[in-house]
C-alpha cells in the first residue's frame, strides 16, 4: 500500500471520488523522494528481478493512463449528458497484463472494469486508436466501431474481442464453450479462424463469481479436464473486494478456487506491473501449454465508487476509502516510472496530463458524431434476414454422395421409404442436414449412444461418431454456452434441451448472450445456431409439469430469436433446413419446438388410419420463414388457428362441428411461432365468418394474444372470435392434465358460443 500525505483523508467530505483519485495521482508524483536507479535500456527489467522489461512498462504506463483518464473523463462529461456510462475500470487497470501477455487472436469475453486490457490489446495492430474508439462508445455515437452506438461495450472485431453486456458472469459459460470448441474443431477436422493454439480469456469479479452461470462454468471446465479433454480457458477473476456496496469475504477467492480440482489456480498482483508480470504470464503459459482450464486470481482494487451515481461516503468510513485510494495501482506504477529512472516527475506528469488531454478531445469529438435516431437503425442488426439466400441455402441439394454414405443405399433414402411419423422424419432430417453441414454437431443430455428419451436421435451416433455427436453433462446453461462457443469459431451447433421446462434454468443464454451478440455488434460477431426443445403437453404415462410444459411466452420475448413448431413430419424436415439456412447465411439463434406428444402419433381421426403419417421431402425442399400451412383452404365458416399439437386435434373437432352446426372448418398451422407472420394471419382471417384461436399455451402469456392482434390490426376485429387456452397453472401429473390445457371438447364448446 502507497503512504500518501495524511491531509488527504480530510478531503473526502468535500469533494468526489474522482477528484480526489485524481489529484491523489499528482501529488504522489509531486511529493515523491525515493531513490533514482540508472533508467534500463528497452530490453532490460524495468526493476532488478522483474519479468517486465522497460519497454513493456513504458507500454502498460501508457495503457494504464489511458483507462483512467477515460474513467475521468466519463464523470465529467457525463453531467454534460455528453458520456453515458460511468461504471470504470480505476483500480482494475493491472488487467492490461493480461492483454498484452495474450494474443489479439485469443478470443477474449470481458468484464466491464477492462479499459486497461482494451487499451493494451489495441497495441498489438497498428492503426488502431483505443481512446477514440472508446470515447465513440462511452458517446453512443453510430460510429462506434464496437455497437454502432447500441450500448457501452467493450469490443473489437479485428481484435477478437466479442462485445456483450455480462455484468452476472453470464458470459463464462460461453467462454468455456469456445475453449472447448478450439480443440473439437481440429476432430472433426474445421478450419478455425484463429490459430489452433488460442486460448479464450475470460474476466469476471470476484462478486460474480458466485453466480450460478459462472459456477456452471468452472464445474464444467473441470468436468472436461477430469476426463482429460483439453479445455483451455483463461478465466480472470479480478478480485477488488466488493460487489457494488457487498464485501467479498476476506481470503474467499482464494480458499474458494486454489484447491479446486482440475482448474489449476494461479494468483497475481495486478497491483503491481514489476511484481505481477511473471505471474501472469505463468498463468497464460500454463493454459497455452496444457490446454487445461485456468483460474487466474488477479488481485485489484476500486478506487471510485462502481458507478457515478454510487456515493461511497454515504456508506463506507472516510479511513476505509482512503486506505483504498492509498492502494491505487497507478500510483504503485508512478513508483516504478520514477524509481526506475524511466520517467522524471516533470516527464510523467506530463504523459499523464496529455492522456487526459487527448482523452477529452476525443470525448468532444465524440460527441459531435451522429447518434442513432431511428428504430430501423436500432434494430437494423437484431435479426437480419436475406429471403432469396435463405431460401437457396435451404434448397441446396449438392450433398448426395455424403447423403448416400450417410443412408446407406440409394434404395435406404429416406424420401423412398415409406410415409412415417413425427420422430422417424425429425431423426431422418438430422441425419440430412449432418450430412449437408460437416461444420455441424448435435449434442446435449443422453442424445448419443441412447438416441434420446424418446429415440430422435437413434442412429446419429453411430453414423457420425462421437466428435459429432455426444453427451454432455446435465447442465442446460453448459449445453447452451458450449453452443455459443461452437459457433463462435464458424461451427453450426444443434443442442439439444431435453424439455422446455429445462430451457427456462438457462433461459439467459439464449435472451441475454446467444441472441443479443449481433445487436450489441453490429452484426459483426455472429454465433449461429439451431436449439431443439422436445416441447408442450398432452404427453401420456410420463407427465407432471417438467415434462408437459406449455410455457412459450419465454422464448416469444426473446428479440432476434427465430421460434418454429411443425405438427407433422414432413413440415419437420423442411422446417429444420431453413432453420439451419437461416443460422448458416445470417447467423440467426433458432429454436425448434418439438411437440413430444406428437413424436409417436400415427393417426389422425381412429387407430390404424395412418392419416398422421406423411412422406419425407426430398433435397430440395424447403419452408420459408412465416409459411404456414392451410387444411381445407376454401371453408370460410370457421377459421382455427392454432400450431402443434392444436392441429390435430383442431382438424379432429371439425367434424364434430360440422355436424352439431353445418359449418365447414378451415385450420391454420401457423407453424413459426417467432416472429408471427402477422400478414398471412390478417389474410387467413378476413375471408372467415368466425374465429377461433386455439393456443395450448396459457391463458395470460401464450402466443393466442399476438394472433389476435394481427386479427385485429389487419382490419378483422369484427369478426366473431373465440380463444380456446391453457389454464393459468402448472401442469399437474396423469389424466389431471387434460383438465388444464385444452382439448376437443372445449374446441367445440367455444364453436357452439361462436353458434
Amino acid at each position: 500500500m502507497i503512504a500518501l500525505p495524511f491531509a488527504l483523508s480530510a478531503r473526502h467530505k468535500g469533494f468526489n471520488r474522482a477528484e480526489i483519485v485524481d489529484q491523489n495521482f499528482t501529488e504522489f508524483v509531486q511529493l515523491w523522494q525515493g531513490d533514482v536507479h540508472h533508467a534500463p535500456d528497452d530490453g532490460e527489467p524495468v526493476l532488478l528481478g522483474s519479468a517486465l522489461d522497460a519497454r513493456g512498462f513504458r507500454e502498460l504506463l501508457g495503457s494504464q493512463l489511458i483507462s483512467r483518464h477515460l474513467d475521468l473523463m466519463a464523470r465529467v462529461l457525463r453531467v454534460q449528458n455528453k458520456v453515458f456510462y460511468t461504471i470504470g475500470s480505476s483500480g482494475h487497470e493491472g488487467n492490461a497484463m493480461v492483454a498484452r501477455l495474450t494474443r489479439h487472436t485469443d478470443p477474449a469475453f470481458l468484464h466491464y472494469r477492462s479499459g486497461g486490457f482494451m487499451a493494451e490489446r489495441f497495441r498489438k495492430l497498428p492503426g488502431m486508436d483505443p481512446i477514440m474508439d472508446s470515447a465513440l462508445s462511452f458517446a453512443a455515437s453510430k460510429d462506434d466501431p464496437a455497437s454502432g452506438g447500441r450500448h457501452k461495450v467493450w469490443g473489437s472485431k479485428p481484435l477478437w474481442v466479442l462485445p456483450q453486456t455480462s455484468t452476472i458472469a453470464s458470459h463464462l459459460p460461453k467462454a468455456f464453450g469456445t475453449a472447448v470448441a478450439i480443440e473439437q474443431a481440429r476432430r472433426i477436422g474445421h478450419a478455425l479462424p484463429i490459430p489452433d493454439d488460442s486460448i479464450a480469456v475470460c474476466s469476471f469479479g470476484d462478486a460474480s463469481s458466485n453466480h450460478a452461470s459462472a459456477q456452471s462454468a468452472f464445474n464444467a471446465a473441470a468436468w472436461t479436464a477430469y476426463q482429460k479433454l483439453p479445455a483451455p480457458v483463461l478465466y480472470v477473476c479480478e478480485d477488488n473486494g466488493i460487489g457494488i456496496s457487498v464485501k467479498t469475504p476476506t481470503g474467499w477467492i482464494s480458499n474458494n478456487f486454489k484447491h479446486r480440482a482440475n482448474l489449476d489456480y494461479f494468483f497475481a498482483d495486478g497491483l503491481d506491473l514489476a511484481e505481477g508480470y511473471a505471474q501472469v504470464q505463468r498463468a497464460v503459459d500454463h493454459c497455452r501449454d496444457t490446454r487445461r482450464p485456468t483460474f487466474l486470481h488477479l488481485r485489484t482494487t476500486r478506487v471510485m465508487g462502481h458507478a457515478g451515481t454510487d456515493f461511497e461516503i454515504e456508506w463506507r468510513s472516510v479511513e476505509e476509502l482512503f486506505a483504498l485510494e492509498s492502494s491505487d495501482p497507478l500510483l504503485r506504477s508512478a513508483e516504478i516510472a520514477l524509481s526506475s529512472g524511466l520517467y522524471t516527475k516533470a516527464s510523467l506528469l506530463e504523459l499523464y496530463e496529455t492522456t487526459r488531454k487527448r482523452c477529452f478531445e476525443a470525448a468532444e469529438d465524440a460527441d459531435r458524431r451522429p447518434r442513432i435516431t431511428s428504430l430501423e437503425d436500432v434494430m437494423k442488426p437484431l435479426a437480419p434476414y436475406t429471403p432469396t439466400a435463405v431460401k437457396a441455402e435451404a434448397e441446396r441439394a449438392d450433398y448426395a454422395e455424403r447423403r448416400l454414405t450417410v443412408f446407406g443405399s440409394e434404395e435406404k433414402l429416406p424420401e423412398k421409404q415409406p410415409p412415417r411419423h413425427l420422430a422417424i422424419q425429425i431423426g431422418q432430417a438430422l441425419h440430412d442436414v449432418m450430412a449437408k453441414y460437416p461444420e455441424s454437431l448435435l449434442f446435449g443430455e443422453d442424445v448419443a449412444q441412447k438416441g434420446g428419451v424418446y429415440t430422435v436421435t437413434k442412429g446419429l451416433f453411430k453414423t457420425f461418431k462421437g466428435n459429432r455427436v455426444f453427451n454432455t453433462l446435465l447442465d442446460e446453461t453448459v449445453i447452451l454456452g458450449l453452443a455459443q462457443g461452437y459457433a463462435n469459431m464458424g461451427m453450426l451447433p444443434m443442442p439439444e434441451i431435453q424439455y422446455l421446462a429445462y430451457f427456462h434454468n438457462a433461459c439467459d443464454q439464449i435472451r441475454g448472450e446467444a441472441c443479443s451478440l449481433q445487436f450489441f455488434s453490429n452484426d459483426q460477431y455472429r454465433n449461429p445456431l439451431v436449439m431443439r426443445v422436445a416441447s408442450l403437453g398432452y404427453q401420456k404415462g410420463f407427465g407432471g409439469h417438467f415434462h408437459n410444459d406449455n410455457s412459450i411466452a419465454a422464448l416469444r420475448d426473446i428479440p432476434g430469436l427465430v421460434v418454429g413448431c411443425p405438427s407433422r413430419g414432413d413440415d419437420a424436415a423442411t422446417m429444420l433446413r431453413t432453420l439451419m439456412a437461416l443460422a448458416k447465411v445470417d447467423g440467426r439463434v433458432c429454436a425448434f419446438l418439438e411437440p413430444i406428444a406428437l413424436y409417436m402419433t400415427k393417426d389422425l381421426y381412429e387407430a390404424g388410419d395412418g392419416q398422421w403419417q406423411y412422406a419425407y421431402p426430398a433435397p430440395g425442399q424447403a419452408m420459408s420463414l412465416g409459411e404456414g400451412r392451410v387444411y381445407n383452404d376454401s371453408a370460410n365458416d370457421l377459421v382455427v388457428f392454432t400450431f402443434g399439437n392444436g392441429v390435430p386435434m383442431a382438424l379432429r373437432a371439425a367434424r364434430t362441428i360440422e355436424a352439431h352446426h353445418g359449418w365447414k372448418t378451415r385450420v391454420v398451422d401457423l407453424r413459426w411461432l417467432a416472429p408471427l407472420n402477422d400478414a398471412f394471419i390478417a389474410d387467413q382471417a378476413r375471408s372467415a365468418k368466425r374465429i377461433l384461436v386455439l393456443d395450448e399455451g396459457r391463458k395470460s402469456a401464450g402466443v393466442g394474444e399476438g394472433i389476435i392482434t394481427a386479427i385485429v390490426e389487419g382490419g378483422c376485429g369484427a369478426t366473431p372470435l373465440r380463444r380456446v387456452v391453457g389454464a393459468d397453472t402448472y401442469t399437474p401429473l396423469a389424466g389431471a392434465a387434460l383438465l388444464v390445457l385444452p382439448g376437443e371438447a372445449e374446441i367445440v364448446a367455444a364453436a357452439d358460443k361462436l353458434a
